[in-house]
């Protein structure tokens, strides 16, 4: 089952110089329970893209259909059916794991009991259970991560969006946020959209590759796929891979800004 669609998708921003096409036309296709890394360039278009399809832009042209709603006539739908986890995160410093998870749950309008359970559930499926008393300013990088994944999974998403999800992890934290996507999917048939800056975690957790360049699809397919077709071989690097498609490198993780 189709569970994103989208046919010419764009974003436009008028500014003082003049209009700038940030997103010049996305045709994009996702599947129930995939798993796709959403790859390009800085500036590529990647997270105007994410943001429209989440409802917090409105697009400027084209159409999208996500989890069976219509992105314009049905925006209501779209943000019931979706979870979206900022490149910045959004957690509050001065209240605890409990309170953030509670809170997030009552936006959902989940009755308050049934909002303490459910962030008993995700303290419990995301390994934040010693941690619900904590205040979320005194949690590590990957702690904190893995709240902002629970409170994107509060009300079960059909789709889960990540907007560079590991960026500044050290290596053991992203490895744990890699086995979460995975069992997301394996155990909750979650399908997920990713961006990342780490090619490696690409390769590694992606089923399916998008690359944009320009506001465009440049290339799609799976990494062994696209390895043969643009890196000349099945054992070419998605360095080479990327490069090769782009003509340029992805701008280090670290210091990555965000993408219009």
């Amino acid at each position: 089952m189709t569970l994103i669609s989208t046919s010419g998708l764009a974003r436009t921003f008028r500014t003082k110089r003049g209009p700038v096409e940030a997103v010049r036309g996305i045709d994009l296709t996702v599947e129930e329970g995939e798993i796709v890394g959403f790859l390009g360039p800085n500036g590529a278009g990647k997270t105007t893209t994410l943001r429209m399809l989440t409802t917090l832009l409105p697009p400027t042209g084209g159409s999208a259909d996500v989890a069976g709603c219509d992105l314009a006539t049905d925006p209501a739908g779209v943000r019931g059916a979706v979870g979206y986890v900022a490149q910045s995160g959004g957690v509050d410093p001065h209240v605890t794991v409990r309170e953030e998870l509670v809170t997030q749950g009552r936006l959902y309008r989940l009755p308050k009991p049934r909002a303490a359970e459910r962030a008993e559930e995700l303290a419990h499926d995301l390994d934040l259970l010693e941690l619900l008393d904590r205040r979320t300013a005194t949690l590590s990088g990957g702690q904190r991560r893995r709240l902002d994944i629970a409170m994107g999974l509060t009300h079960r998403p059909r789709v889960l969006f990540l907007d560079e999800p590991t960026t500044g992890l050290d290596p053991a934290s992203r490895a744990g946020l890699w086995d979460l996507v995975r069992r997301l999917r394996d155990e909750h048939g979650t399908t997920v959209l990713l961006t990342t800056h780490y090619l490696d975690e690409a390769d590694a957790l992606s089923d399916r590759l998008v690359v944009v360049d320009h506001g465009v699809v440049a290339a799609e397919g799976t990494p062994e796929a696209l390895k043969l077709t643009h890196g000349g071989s099945s054992g070419a690097t998605l360095q080479d891979t990327f490069l090769a498609i782009t003509g340029r490198g992805p701008a280090p993780a670290e210091s990555a800004p965000v993408a219009v």
